[in-house]
């Protein structure tokens, strides 16, 4: 009965792992649901002003002169990336699929001899990186489901200080972009300069303009363009990356509910298999156990 003996040990192990990623599944639940929220309460407001600035395309050309937020560099040299990780594992690929996109981009960069520095949240991100001994300009640590405005506007206020003291030529984000409950994907955006984008979007804008129809209405600004750009800038800025770390942490615990849940219905298969083995066993043992006894008694008579 040795081995099955070890098998009743292991079914009380797999039971218990079982418990704890039920637990973990559960609270990821909660979180992504909370998270969900306020995601769609910081949308309303992202939305605004991002069309507010868009409806005042027909004068960034006359801004940029005057504003560092939309300084364009036709071949930028210093790039800063900011990449948006986890602090803890458990959720799948969620982390690998942001880190194999940063490392590509990275590579890109290097290869056309350019500078790249790094700006990095979660641990996930900063130990990646570590092992790749590439060095790491700053790290994000305190960023979790309890993650509030103030955070990301003193972020976005060193990156825009950054870029408008011609520290970057440009400033981009890779991080998880929540769509939907069902679909969540790594994405990179161009942060800086304002109204900048990467080849995709190109692609995407293109075919936009010749299917949508031109309008070519004319707006009267009071006080003068510039003036509204320069207030309005840095909001779309901060806006923009408080939204995106929102995303990414409800990327997180949602990619973590997916994995716990799968980890305890495997769980709950194993313990279903190893329970039909040890019953096998045990009924294999009490068999031979008799078929002695009985043997022993024949001998005996």
């Amino acid at each position: 009965m040795a081995g099955a003996k070890v098998l009743k040990k292991r079914i009380g192990a797999v039971k218990n792992t079982r418990k704890i990623t039920r637990t973990m599944e559960m609270v990821s639940t909660a979180k992504a649901k909370r998270m969900v929220d306020r995601v769609n309460a910081a949308r309303p407001y992202n939305e605004k002003i991002v069309e507010i600035m868009k409806s005042m395309e027909s004068v960034v050309g006359e801004g940029a002169g005057v504003l560092p937020l939309l300084r364009q560099v036709e071949h930028p040299h210093r790039v800063a990336l900011l990449v948006v990780t986890a602090n803890r594992g458990l959720c799948g690929g969620y982390n690998a699929s942001v880190l194999r996109m940063a490392r590509a981009r990275l590579v890109e960069y290097q290869k056309q001899g350019k500078e790249v520095q790094l700006f990095v949240i979660g641990k996930k991100g900063n130990s990646y990186f570590k092992f790749l001994k590439v060095p790491v300009k700053k790290v994000i640590t305190d960023v979790d489901d309890t993650f509030q405005y103030d955070q990301a506007k003193h972020l976005s206020d060193e990156l825009i200080s950054g870029f408008a003291g011609a520290h970057f030529d440009r400033v981009e984000v890779i991080s998880t972009v929540y769509y939907s409950s069902a679909l969540q994907k790594p994405r990179l955006d161009v942060l800086l300069p304002v109204g900048a984008h990467t080849e995709e979007d190109e692609a995407e804008l293109a075919k936009k303009k010749l299917t949508e129809p031109v309008n070519r209405a004319t707006f009267l600004f009071e006080p003068a363009p510039a003036f509204i750009l320069k207030r309005i800038l840095p909001h779309v800025i901060r806006a923009t990356v408080f939204r995106k770390i929102l995303e990414s942490v409800t990327s997180e615990q949602i990619a973590r509910r997916i994995a716990m849940k799968n980890a305890t219905d495997n769980a709950g298969s194993m313990t279903k298999s190893l329970t039909r083995i040890y019953n096998r066993k045990r009924q294999a043992g009490i068999t031979q156990e008799l078929a002695e006894i009985v043997s022993g008694a024949d001998a005996i008579g």
